[in-house]
């Protein structure tokens, strides 16, 4: 039955949510750390993108919407990291820049326009940010690992190394059971 092919694969990645705006310098900041730990656990850790635009960026919620689109597309996180290189740029552009990075990553530029224009990403954007908003997420970028909300808004500094340590742990743990 399918349900059992998939539940190993579920519970077999740590989960680490990435509460993200893609209009946040500090998101951008972040992505040095969101490489460094995907590098370290590969397939171990499953980085999770959760949105949490914030009004003062005009651009944000679109840009949300553009990523879930991505996501569809089978490029999310490359996409993620492509528009927040160029966080300036998004602040001036706005939506042409968010059709323009998924041209140069080879998605569907037309259905991106198209996506962003009938909103068929706005309640997963919608619903990320009320379950934000729940669990006490106020800025970006906040990271929820094993129960653990961390908040890089303020400061990112010893963040990574903070993930790491509960990473470490629960994978050990994990493993120990398995064992």
């Amino acid at each position: 039955m399918d349900m059992s092919d998939s539940s190993p694969a579920r519970t077999d990645a740590l989960v680490l949510d990435v509460w993200c705006e893609l209009q946040c310098p500090d998101c951008r900041t972040a992505l040095d750390d969101v490489r460094a730990l995907r590098a370290r656990y590969g397939d171990r850790l499953e980085l999770r993108l959760r949105h949490f635009p914030l009004e003062k960026h005009k651009h944000a919620f679109a840009a949300a919407q553009a990523a879930e689109e991505a996501l569809e597309q089978g490029k999310g996180w490359p996409y993620v990291e492509a528009v927040l290189e160029r966080v300036t740029e998004l602040d001036r552009e706005g939506e042409p820049l968010l059709i323009e990075v998924a041209r140069e990553l080879g998605l569907d530029a037309e259905e991106f326009d198209t996506a962003l224009i009938d909103g068929r990403h706005i309640l997963a954007v919608d619903a990320d940010q009320a379950e934000g908003k729940a669990i006490g997420v106020t800025g970006t970028p906040t990271y929820v690992i094993g129960g653990e909300r961390l908040d890089g808004g303020k400061s990112q500094e010893g963040l990574r190394a903070r993930i790491e340590e509960i990473a470490d742990r629960l994978l050990a743990d994990r493993d120990g059971h398995q064992a």
